[in-house]
């Protein structure tokens, strides 16, 4: 007897194996991937999937971005990304959020129409998307060490105190000022009190009758002190995760 041509089994045979395979396999809903494909800043879908190198959480690239003007810490568990600069330490997560399209429907195509809307709303041209291009061969040209271009992270020597400036307040009278949003700055040890409070008026655009007190654990600093010398004389009640923590508040200059 000839078997069926191509090699195929009688009808019977396989409509029986195709039924039992639908029928074993396993259906999960999907409420119970969220804690995967969601993220914890915003509670919704992740959008630009962005993941912290250290400790491997993911987020929306704009929830993690705007978590990290105020704090340097993970949302999740709370680890020091970066003394300063935080977002060096994240990196776009592609594969996840390839796997978040795929999952969730309609998400992409949502997301491409809100984009489209975003733009054209505000008169700008809309991105057009990434084409990837068979990649073409490389020419390896010897270079001058003079001409290697430095790493955009590396971070100068002479920057050597990061900084953590904590708003503790205004005097009643003083209202208008804008918050401060860069509160983790690195600086050069030898600078002074006098160049914080510069730093800090010229952000929070303060008035020239405002005076900025500059406190480090119990001391009122003056405006002479380097940083340095602040850092040495206070020693480690004044860090907090490497940081020298500066309290700041904002009070009516005295009328004698």
């Amino acid at each position: 007897m000839s078997s069926p041509p191509n090699g195929r089994r009688s009808n019977e045979g396989s409509t029986n194996i195709s039924d039992c395979d639908s029928e074993d396999e396993p259906k999960l809903p999907l409420n119970q991937f969220y804690p995967y494909i969601r993220c914890a800043l915003c509670c919704g879908f992740l959008i630009d999937a962005t993941t912290i190198t250290e400790c491997l959480h993911t987020f929306c690239k704009s929830c993690i971005v705007k978590h990290f003007f105020y704090s340097n810490r993970c949302p999740t568990c709370s680890i020091v990304v970066h003394q300063t600069q935080p977002l060096y330490n994240i990196r776009p997560d592609r594969q996840l959020q390839d796997i978040v399209y795929k999952m969730v429907p309609f998400l992409e195509e949502l997301e491409r129409e809100q984009m489209c809307k975003f733009y054209k709303d505000r008169g700008l041209e809309v991105p057009k998307p990434v084409v990837v291009s068979s990649p073409s061969p490389v020419v390896v040209r010897r270079q001058k060490k003079d001409n290697i271009p430095q790493s955009v992270f590396t971070i100068p020597p002479e920057l050597d105190v990061s900084l953590l400036l904590e708003f503790v307040g205004a005097e009643e009278g003083i209202s208008n000022y804008k918050p401060l949003e860069r509160r983790y700055i690195r600086v050069s040890g030898e600078a002074t009190v006098r160049h914080v409070e510069l730093f800090i008026r010229r952000k929070m655009e303060l008035s020239p009758t405002c005076q900025v007190d500059v406190v480090c654990g119990d001391h009122l600093l003056d405006h002479y002190q380097s940083l340095k010398d602040i850092q040495k004389s206070v020693g480690e009640e004044a860090l907090q995760d490497g940081l020298l923590v500066l309290h700041f508040g904002l009070v009516l200059p005295s009328q004698s």
